[in-house]
C-alpha cells in the first residue's frame, strides 16, 4: 500500500513525518514522481536537496523534512533557531505553491549548514520567473496582500535574503540565511551535548534584519 505521501516527495527514508520523530518508533517510506537532487540524506549531511509537487502538501512535507534534518544536525525540535528556520522554509514555500506555480512543475527545496554552523541557508526555486518578490528592505512599503505577508516574516528573521534567476532553467530561487546564535555553533565545534528541547539561553538570538541587494550570490 503506497504511503499517501508519497505524490508529494521524492524516494528516500524519513524518521519522524510529524513534529517530533522521537514520537514514532519507525520509519516511513517515500516513493513518487518528484525527484531528489541531493546524493546522499545522511544524518551529518552539510545540506539537502529535494523537489516537491507544487502543491499545499508539497509545501507542508517540504517543511517536515526540514524539521528533521535541523533536529539531525544538531539544531534541536523546541529551540529558537529550529522554530526560526523552519517558520523561513514554511513561508518560502508556500510562497512557491501559491505565487510561483507553474502547471506540472516542481519547486525545488535546499537547506544548507554553513561551514562552522555560523548560518542556515533556505533556497526554494519555482518556474515562475515573471513573479518576483519586491527587494530586501522594501517589503514593508510595498503594500503586499494577505497572502504575500510572508516575506514580512522572513525579513524579520534572517539575517539577509534575496533572490536570483534559476541556473537551472527559468523562474527564480529565493533565499534566506538565519545566524545561529553562539551556544549553537559552540555545541556544533564543541561536539557537546545537544540539549534536546531546550529554548535558547536569553540573549543569545542573534537580532534579525535584512541585508544584501536583490540578487544573491550561491
Amino acid at each position: 500500500m503506497r504511503h499517501h505521501w508519497s505524490r508529494y516527495a521524492a524516494n528516500g527514508t524519513v524518521v519522524g513525518m510529524t513534529s517530533n520523530p522521537a514520537r514514532h518508533s519507525g520509519t516511513v517510506q517515500l516513493t513518487g514522481t518528484a525527484h531528489r537532487l541531493s546524493t546522499a540524506l545522511g544524518p551529518s549531511d552539510p545540506s539537502f536537496a529535494m523537489r516537491f509537487t507544487s502543491t499545499p502538501r508539497g509545501a507542508r512535507l517540504a517543511r517536515r523534512l526540514a524539521a528533521v534534518r535541523l533536529d539531525a544536525w544538531g539544531i534541536p525540535y523546541g529551540t529558537t533557531p529550529h522554530d526560526a528556520v523552519v517558520l523561513i522554509v514554511d513561508e518560502l514555500a508556500t510562497n512557491a505553491v501559491v505565487h510561483g506555480r507553474v502547471p506540472g512543475r516542481d519547486f525545488e527545496f535546499r537547506l544548507h549548514l554553513a561551514a562552522r554552523a555560523v548560518t542556515v541557508r533556505v533556497e526554494v526555486g519555482d518556474t515562475r520567473g515573471e513573479r518576483v518578490p519586491p527587494r530586501p528592505g522594501a517589503v514593508r512599503s510595498a503594500g503586499l496582500a494577505e497572502s504575500g505577508r510572508g516575506l514580512v516574516l522572513v525579513e524579520r528573521l534572517a539575517a539577509r535574503w534575496g533572490w536570483h534567476p534559476r541556473a537551472e532553467g527559468p523562474g527564480k530561487t529565493v533565499w534566506a540565511e538565519y545566524a545561529l546564535p553562539h551556544w549553537v555553533t559552540e555545541t556544533q565545534e564543541g561536539g557537546t551535548e545537544r540539549a534536546r528541547g531546550t529554548a535558547a539561553p536569553a540573549g543569545a538570538e542573534a537580532p534579525a534584519g535584512a541585508e544584501g541587494g536583490a540578487v544573491g550570490d550561491l
